[in-house]
């Protein structure tokens, strides 16, 4: 007989000691299906040029400023850093949003190498599923930097991160699928 034991996730506020939320982590299964999904979802992403790729962003960083209070709160909540430093934090993902929009696909253009051949060039290809563990000090930040830059290249990223931080991590997920990025994997998006 097997018997199934799933952990419990709780995430405490570090300042009044109160318990924010409990969750339940991902079995193995569970894992095992994300990750797979993850793969599936690389084989769509990594085919869309960079710019479509970066416009996405764009989407993002509108989200994060939507919804900055509520996404300080849960940070402050959960690792216990002043409201101002956590709106700071959210703000700043969206700058970065902003940035690699602007950039990502002038940084992936093809590179012409003069090392004496007819024509060589260095080019910058998706390498598949990245998996980030993230520490939980900055935990937007962390994530942001780690995903904008990978994702744009083409990749998707799969994130453990730290396991005070849950109810961050959830939201970030929320983040990029409030995003909508199913409309970015349409020939029809322009």
């Amino acid at each position: 007989m097997k018997i199934k034991s799933i952990m419990k996730i709780k995430s405490i506020n570090p300042y009044t000691e109160e318990v924010n939320w409990i969750y339940d982590s991902f079995s193995l299964g569970e894992c095992r299906t994300q990750i797979e999904k993850s793969r599936a979802a690389f084989s769509e992403w990594s085919l869309l040029p960079a710019e479509k790729r970066a416009k996405y962003f764009i989407r993002v960083a509108e989200v994060l400023r939507q919804n900055t209070e509520i996404y300080a709160g849960i940070i402050t909540k959960e690792m216990g850093k002043p409201i101002s430093q956590s709106r700071n934090e959210v703000l700043k993902c969206a700058r970065l949003c902003d940035y690699y929009a602007e950039n990502a696909a002038g940084f992936l253009r093809d590179e012409l190498v003069d090392i004496g051949t007819d024509k060589s060039y260095v080019t910058f290809e998706p390498l598949g599923v990245i998996f980030g563990i993230m520490p939980w000090n900055f935990p937007f930040w962390q994530v942001f930097s780690f995903a904008v830059p990978a994702m744009c290249a083409g990749n998707v990223c799969v994130l453990k991160h730290a396991s005070n931080v849950p109810g961050s991590a959830l939201e970030l997920e929320k983040i990029f699928l409030k995003a909508g990025p199913g409309k970015y994997l349409q020939d029809s998006f322009d």
